[in-house]
């Protein structure tokens, strides 16, 4: 990541970004109102100054001056920026930390680049100017860890599924957890999976056999126990019920739920919160081949419950109930939140931006909800309906995985019978995943949805600030 840093010292040798309404003295200040932009979050006027310094100055819209006004500005300004290019913020006096902290995180989220694609990782530096350093500290390590934890989880999704494998990817966490003291890991794989009925059908088709990760966070004195699971298809061919072209050729997003439990996981350890959490990863392939599973299989889950397999297609929940079922029998939490890649009625239902959200538990979704909107990531709750239950009977087994009705509604259903005891929550978050094109702090590909929410929920369950507890 590159350097954002605070600091008391103007700098007149560097590019300034000047937001819209600060005071700012001398010619600079009488330039900028003259010139000033319309106010919208994240519009850039320049303002060249040639032959005078600074000689370049950047003003910035911050909309409604809250904190996604203030996380556009900064995604913004970063764009509008060269490589190597020194940026010093005029940060307002007075500014709210949160504001501040919102700002850090556009700039980093908007300068994010796939450390392995085409173009450098972005160099240079920033320093928030401002005469009050000592108060925005704490605001720029949350988002300089925020910003960390999100930049894991875009790298983990934009990777190709040439390289990205469920071997590959447990590798991964293996590899970043080793760098944080109190993490543990715990790969298992072969004859380790054999309660697994749903993870090694998904994964029996693949020359690449599947893995179920677990990662635990697990401090001194921790009260409150929450397992967070990850939908983690490295690649998703539909199987033998195969996609068609268009369908298939982002799917190297469909382990973008394990990518943001990951990262919300290894998160919750940097920033040393006195909560447990436990991330389960069901990592596999679902491929074709003389091993694939077919419709009309029936597969046995951890909990010795079966499915008929109606649609290999519909394989996430397949996986994922094998993790909560483990989940319930042996790890108990206080609450379980899945977060998956599930269903493409995701985006006919709330479009691309808007992740579903569904749960029995009005305290829990409300606080989730509130979570995404301060972490800036859009969330609509969605009905649990009893009157679609009839539609998952089989003749032959506990429930078919995939029936007709409301997509998204119909795979929590499913979900619902392996959460055991637990308070849950899920969110369907294929849609928004994913971004066409860069938009605010979202850069072009993968988005790392779900762990800016996660980060704030567990950081607000430690604070006591959060319902649903």
């Amino acid at each position: 990541m590159f350097d954002i840093r605070l600091t008391d010292v103007p700098d007149e040798t560097s590019t300034w970004i000047v937001p819209v309404g600060s005071t700012v003295p001398g010619e600079v200040g009488a330039e900028a109102t003259a010139l000033a932009p319309d106010a919208e979050a994240g519009r850039i006027t320049v303002l060249p100054r040639p032959l005078r310094q600074p000689s370049r100055v950047l003003l910035t819209g911050t909309g409604a001056g809250d904190e996604t006004g203030w996380r556009a500005a900064g995604a913004a300004a970063v764009r509008e920026a060269a490589d190597g290019e020194v940026l010093q913020v005029l940060v307002p006096a007075g500014l709210d930390p949160a504001a501040l902290r919102a700002l850090a995180e556009g700039l980093w989220l908007g300068g994010y680049r796939y450390r392995d694609g085409a173009k450098p990782v972005r160099s240079g530096e920033v320093r928030l100017q401002t005469e009050e350093p000592r108060r925005y500290a704490e605001s720029l390590t949350l988002a300089r860890i925020t910003a960390r934890a999100v930049w894991l989880a875009r790298d983990l999704t934009n990777t190709p599924s040439s390289l990205k494998n469920p071997e590959w990817f447990a590798a991964q966490v293996v590899a970043e957890a080793q760098s944080r003291p109190g993490l543990t890991v715990t790969v298992r794989a072969g004859a380790e999976l054999d309660r697994f009925g749903g993870l090694r059908a998904v994964g029996g088709g693949s020359v690449s056999p599947p893995r179920f990760v677990e990662i635990s966070w697990q401090p001194a004195g921790a009260t409150t126990h929450v397992v967070l699971v990850g939908k983690g298809i490295t690649f998703d061919t539909g199987g033998i019920s195969i996609k068609p072209r268009d369908g298939m050729k982002l799917m190297k997003k469909d382990m973008g739920g394990a990518a943001a439990v990951t990262a919300a996981t290894l998160g919750a350890a940097d920033l040393n919160l006195p909560v447990r959490v436990t991330a389960l990863l069901p990592l596999a392939e679902n491929a074709i081949g003389a091993a694939a599973f077919r419709p009309g299989d029936v597969i046995t889950h951890y909990d010795g419950s079966t499915s008929e397999n109606t649609n290999s297609d519909a394989e996430g929940r397949l996986v994922l109930a094998d993790a909560l079922a483990y989940s319930a029998d042996r790890l108990h939490p206080d609450l379980t939140i899945t977060v998956a890649t599930l269903t493409g009625a995701n985006a006919v239902a709330l479009g691309k931006r808007t992740a579903a959200l569904l749960s029995p538990d009005d305290e829990l979704a409300t606080a989730l909800a509130e979570a995404g909107a301060a972490a800036g990531e859009q969330i609509w709750r969605l009905p649990l309906s009893d009157d679609y239950v009839e539609l998952m009977r089989s003749d032959i087994a506990d429930r078919v995985n995939a029936s007709p009705g409301p997509g998204v509604v119909m795979a929590a259903l499913f979900l619902r019978d392996f959460f055991g005891d637990t308070r849950w929550a899920h969110f369907d978050m294929s849609a928004p995943s994913w971004a066409e094109a860069d938009d605010r702090e979202l850069t072009k590909g993968a988005t790392g949805w779900g762990a800016r929410t996660l980060l704030r929920y567990l950081s607000a369950l430690d604070s006591g600030q959060q319902a649903g507890t």
